[in-house]
Formats: structure tokens, sequence, C-alpha cells
């Protein structure tokens, strides 16, 4: 590959390597921004970092507004006009690891920055006051080659951060390069290492995964080929991946990893308790598996029934039949239609409340209560309370229906339904 002359830098990062090079520190830009310009992916990689010879109280002392993103380890977000952060960090060299966490020293020369990093694509340095490139592992060939291989000595480098095995698979398959074999070997060699990251850790690079592969097939078979499923995701299966591939979930953007954790593993719960995702999460993952995962039958009452059991999950459930079944959700019409039309679902939804029913007459208690409601429903902060309300309202021995003739609203914009509940004692 030849470099081209130049890549657009916003500005924003401009400013950021102007203000260090004025002050006398070397200034670079590194890392996945620069590897995705030169793949032409450039929206896909909203985050130029920036390689500095300045040291981190330098760069704290150098821009107004900076956050603390990881001082031990050289890292200061600079926040631009905008409240953008952008990550400067020092040049460092690693002087012990854990498999972790590297000790790290400052100090070190832009060349000693790069031979730390992880795999020759993402070696590559610009500078874009002097549009000058920097590729002392031969990056840009292996772009052309379409091939993910570690600087150096691949154990090495996976020995430093064994999370890097992890992120050559995600790589692989959002990228569709292969993995170099010389790479490949040394990473199912110290595969082991992946038992000793934080679930944390692990949970973003499958997060990052799923949102971004090109193929969820194929990122499911490399976590299994590699050896890393057995290891923290042993219910991943790989006979589901290829469901995803001709649905909507082929846009990254409607991508969901909940959705596609479900969709791949067979107890996804379970996955995601091991993985610490949030409380919010591992709800939706029992949510989509408890179902039901589509209504009993085809017309709107159906359907309103099962939005009603279903609740918030309903679009997590109609993405995962969608993806499960290779087609649009038949459903979704008939749901769009509900909603518009702001349908009661549950008890809170509906006009009036146990106070309108016993304010009508109706003894407080055990009772079945049939209440005379509208479509589109009242918004809880303007139903009254009074016996001026539109309603109607028997109990389950009655066989008339008592309607109140007294309202407060036009009586031709409301349009009526029974819904019978059971009433709770007062």
């Amino acid at each position: 590959m030849t470099f081209p002359e130049q890549v657009h830098v916003p500005d924003e990062v401009l400013g950021i390597i102007r203000t260090l090079e004025d002050a006398g520190h070397e200034s670079w830009c590194v890392g996945g921004a620069i590897r995705d310009a030169l793949l032409g992916l450039d929206g896909e990689a909203a985050d130029y970092d920036v390689a500095t010879a300045a040291h981190p109280e330098v760069v704290l002392a150098l821009f107004p507004h900076t956050v603390a993103v990881g001082l031990r380890y050289g890292t200061v977000g600079v926040l631009d006009k905008d409240r953008v952060l952008h990550e400067v960090t020092t040049f460092r060299h690693d002087v012990a690891t854990d498999g972790r966490h590297a000790e790290v020293v400052f100090g070190a020369s832009l060349d000693e920055d790069l031979a730390r990093r992880d795999f020759t694509i993402n070696a590559i340095a610009y500078h874009p006051l002097r549009h000058e490139w920097r590729d002392l592992f031969e990056g840009a060939q292996d772009l052309d080659r379409k091939l993910i291989r570690a600087v150096g000595t691949p154990a090495e480098r996976f020995r430093e951060d064994y999370l890097r095995i992890l992120r050559a698979i995600r790589f692989c398959a959002r990228l569709e390069f292969t993995i170099d074999r010389a790479t490949w070997y040394a990473a199912k060699e110290e595969i082991e290492g992946l038992r000793g990251l934080s679930a944390e850790r692990v949970r973003d690079e499958w997060f990052k995964g799923l949102r971004t592969t090109r193929s969820v097939t194929r990122l499911v078979k490399l976590w299994t080929s590699i050896g890393a499923a057995p290891i923290w995701l042993p219910e991943l299966l790989h006979s589901e991946g290829d469901s995803v591939e001709r649905t909507g979930a082929e846009s990254t953007a409607d991508r969901d990893p909940v959705v596609l954790t479900t969709l791949v593993c067979v107890d996804p719960v379970a996955v995601l308790q091991r993985l610490k995702a949030s409380n919010q999460e591992i709800a939706r993952a029992v949510a989509l598996v408890t179902g039901p995962h589509e209504p009993d039958g085809s017309g709107t009452v159906a359907t309103r029934r099962w939005l009603a059991a279903v609740n918030d999950a309903a679009d997590d459930l109609a993405a995962l039949w969608q993806a499960r079944n290779r087609a649009p959700f038949p459903w979704a019409a008939t749901v769009r239609e509900i909603l518009e039309r702001g349908d009661p679902l549950t008890r809170a939804d509906l006009a009036i409340g146990g106070n309108d029913v016993v304010a009508l007459g109706v003894a407080a208690g055990p009772a079945w209560v049939t209440c005379w409601t509208s479509s589109p429903k009242t918004p809880r902060s303007q139903r009254s309370s009074t016996s001026t309300q539109s309603a109607t309202t028997r109990t389950s021995t009655s066989s008339t229906r008592a309607r109140t003739i007294a309202s407060d609203r036009p009586l031709q914009t409301w349009t009526y339904r029974w819904t019978t509940f059971r009433r709770s004692p007062a």
C-alpha cells in the first residue's frame, strides 16, 4: 500500500496536536482511526488517538478542560469546545505485566511506543501537520494482504495482555481479514490466559464484536475455533449464527448484543451474568427467554394480549423472531396500529381508576368490574377522581349495564370499549 499524501483529521484533533507541538512536544495520530482511514472506513471510527512525548502532567497543564482517563498509563482525555473527549497518551514502553495490566514507563520514543502495540495494522502513525508516516512493522502491507499479524513475537504480545486474543478475533471478523498463521497458533497456545481477565473486559470485547462484525456466524466460529468460547462462553452455539445474516441484523446499526447473545447462546442469562452485564441487560435476556415469543393468533386482540404480556420486551422479541426466522415480524403493522391508537395494555393505562368506580356507587371490595374506557387513553395527570368522568360500570353478577351520562368532554371525540378487571379490596 502506498500511503496517501494526507488523510483527513478533525480540526479539534489538529488543534490538540498543534498545541502540543508548539510547546515542544512531538505528537502523532495513531491507532484505529488511522487504520480505518487507510481502509476507507473513515465514517466507522470516531476516535483519533494522539501519542505524544509530553508527560501527563504537561498535558493537564496545557489544556483547560481535561479528564484523568488513565494517568497511571499516561492517558489524559482532552475535551474540545463541544465537550468531546480525545485521548492523549504519552509515549511509553512496558517494564512488567501480569497478562491483564502493564507497568509502563514514560520517556520512550515514538518507535518504542509503536513496538508495544498489539498488531501491525494498529502500529501505524501519521503526523497531520507535517504529513509524515511511520510504519516500522509493515502494517500498510498487512492492510493490503488483509492480515492480522502481531507486532514482534506474537506470544510475547499476548502475554502482555491476553485480551489481545479477543481483539484479534474482533478485527478479523469486522474487517474480514485472516489471522497470520504464527499469530493464530500463538493465540491458541496462550488461550488459558483468558481465564485471568476480568469479566467486564471480556464482555466489552464480546459486545463490540457483535456490534461490528460483518458476519455473526464468523465471529462465533472464531471464538469457538480459537478456544475462547469454552472458557467464557460455553453456551455458545454455532449453528444459530447464520440466522442473522439475512435479516435486518445485517446492518451494524441494528445490532443489539443482548438480542444476539440470546440468538447464539443456549443460556443467554447465564452468559450475561458471568460477563457481569447490567441488571437491565440481564432482565432483557430473561424476558427474551420466557416470552411468549409471538402472539397466539393473527388478529388485533391476540396481538394486544401479547403486548400486554411482554410489556417492554416487545421490540426485543420482534428482533429475535426476525433473526431466527429470517423474515419480517408478521405482527409489526398490528403492533404499530395498537401503539398509535394508544390502546390500554395495563391497568395503569385505563382512563379511570378505582376511586372513579367507587364514586359511581360500586361498593369497595373484590368484584369483577367492567369499565367503559376510551381510546386514545387519557394521561394519568388528567384523570378525574369525581363522578363526573364519563364511565360505565357493572358487577359480574349484574345483567344490566348502568351508564353515566355526565361528561366534561365532547362525546364524539371518544371511542369506547369494555375493559374487565378484578377490583382489589379498598
